[in-house]
């Protein structure tokens, strides 16, 4: 709790999914300044902002979560705008930090960054073994310059800078969009709305057959702080479960879950993304003791409550 104590904390994309869930256990744990900046006042992909920002905030740490994320469907329409935005934002970031002499600087990687075709499961060492998935990418590429530039600024300047890979979260305040929303916002939504419009069916990307590893996002905010406060290596850490599910399999499940008696369509003209998606997790168990704790099958009734209650009266 005392290392918190006096900390003046700069958490980009603290108002989103998972920053508000950071902000939320770092006030849990007695962090009285915590500075999050709104895109309408800071704009971090603008050197400008960014040299606004640390003058007004003056961090000891910033966790950086801010990102341009979205599914596949997003990722295809915005390929340019997916790695400019993540890269300017975070390589400038990261730079500043060093030179305003902040003592701390949490980078916040993807499982996109991983290789189309990594053995099973995915370990930190195989970051660099082959290009990501088409599909994401320039997102994915974008975000691993940050491991790079994170490593070289230790190796150069002794500046703490770590790297943390989460997998794919889900929970209760998911983006739901139907333009930028993950397949479990995606499908919750579909299914629902379906059984509101009285439709019979629900179409699906893709063949069902790529499996996928998701984090409740409790899991991952407690996994990014503790990490924050007890790890200071230049070695990259995966967040996850260590588990995978079927998109087939995950389709079943929320159908079920929600209610949803129709039939599942799957439009086998669309990409599948990635074949497989589960991470080794036994290094982050190792250096801080993390092991997620939420149970996935619990986490979706988690977040299919949330997401009815929202919108029952709509």
């Amino acid at each position: 709790m005392n290392f918190w104590k006096n900390k003046k904390v700069i958490v980009t994309g603290g108002a989103g999914f998972l920053g508000r869930v950071v902000v939320s256990l770092l006030e849990k744990k007695n962090c009285r300044e915590i500075f999050v900046p709104r895109k309408v006042d800071f704009d971090i992909c603008q050197m400008g902002a960014i040299k606004r920002l640390l003058a007004k905030a003056q961090p000891d740490i910033i966790i950086h979560l801010a990102a341009v994320v979205g599914g596949i469907g997003a990722n295809r329409k915005n390929p340019g705008k997916f790695f400019y935005d993540n890269l300017m934002m975070g390589v400038q970031l990261m730079d500043q930090s060093r030179l305003h002499g902040v003592k701390k600087f949490v980078a916040i990687g993807t499982i996109c960054s991983y290789p189309k075709y990594t053995k099973i499961p995915f370990q930190e060492d195989d970051l660099w073994q082959g290009y990501p998935e088409e599909t994401n990418a320039p997102y994915g590429l974008a975000k691993k310059i940050l491991l790079v530039q994170a490593q070289a600024y230790r190796q150069q300047y002794g500046f703490n800078a770590i790297y943390l890979l989460p997998v794919n979260l889900y929970g209760p305040g998911d983006n739901f969009s139907p333009d930028t929303s993950h397949v479990i916002p995606a499908l919750i939504k579909k299914c629902f709305d379906a059984k509101r419009n009285g439709e019979m069916s629900i179409t699906v990307w893709g063949t069902g057959k790529p499996t996928r590893e998701f984090l409740y996002v409790d899991d991952a905010a407690r996994a990014i702080v503790t990490a924050t406060e007890k790890y200071n290596k230049p070695a990259p850490l995966n967040i996850g479960t260590g588990t995978e599910i079927s998109i087939r399999d995950l389709v079943k499940l929320i159908v079920k879950m929600t209610g949803f008696k129709g039939k599942v369509v799957w439009d086998t003209a669309k990409p599948d993304g990635q074949p497989r998606r589960r991470l080794d997790v036994s290094r982050i168990k190792k250096e801080i003791g993390f092991t997620a704790r939420v149970d996935f099958a619990e986490g979706l009734r988690r977040t299919i409550r949330w997401y009815q209650r929202k919108n029952e009266h709509k």
